[in-house]
């Protein structure tokens, strides 16, 4: 079992945008910053259910592969969910649609905790306001011996990297500049210290940065 966190980067490390607008929710950034990986073989499967194999199939497949792979149970930020967009909609059942691609439990760290919530595919959603060593704790209990995913934001992915709880730490690494937002190496100064770490740039031009504790 290992603790996980992959996520996509600036060049700059901004790991969120903020040119959303009401008439354009997403901005025009996030499609540029997460391009590469949605036009995979991978992605487009498990998050469009596009069948039809069309994608990508080089390196940042490979790392799209992994994402999904040997996940038991995902942590996530109430951002990351879409809770902030909806506060107040009891209806409100996140960004990821009827059959989100997790498939495992998923723990979203909110200060408003609610029922929880269980959608097509095998995905739940459990709201819980707690630490994130007692988040990773439930979700190693309910996990079955595979890996634990914190699936981010930025936020979410920094508290447990500061925490010393992450074991292994993919960051794609997209060659454009967004200039503001949430960075993910904000306080993290000597992070690399104790892990090996290992550089692949894909023909796209994403560079893949993995970090993987020493034994």
């Amino acid at each position: 079992m290992a603790v996980r966190i992959d996520l996509m980067v600036s060049l700059d490390g901004f790991a969120t945008t903020t040119d959303q607008t009401p008439e354009n929710p997403f901005g025009d950034d996030w499609p540029r910053l997460v391009a590469a990986y949605a036009a995979t073989r991978t992605f487009r499967e498990r998050v469009f259910k596009d069948t039809s194999g069309a994608g990508t199939a080089d390196l940042d497949d490979d790392y799209a592969r992994a994402y999904f792979e040997n996940v038991g149970a995902e942590i996530m930020g109430a951002g990351m969910f879409g809770l902030h967009n909806f506060p107040d909609d009891p209806d409100w059942q996140g960004w990821w649609g009827d059959e989100p691609p997790f498939r495992c439990p998923v723990f979203v760290l909110t200060h408003k905790p609610k029922p929880s919530l269980a959608m097509a595919g095998g995905t739940t959603f459990h709201f819980i306001d707690t630490t994130p060593a007692e988040a990773l704790q439930r979700a190693v209990d309910v996990a079955g011996g595979k890996d634990v995913r914190v699936g981010g934001g930025p936020t979410v992915a920094r508290d447990f990297l500061k925490a010393g709880l992450v074991d292994h730490l993919h960051v794609a690494i997209t060659p454009i500049l967004l200039g503001r937002g949430i960075r993910l190496w904000d306080d993290l100064r000597g992070l690399e210290s104790g892990y090996t770490i290992q550089s692949e740039t894909a023909p796209s031009g994403i560079i893949h940065l993995t970090f993987r504790r020493e034994s």
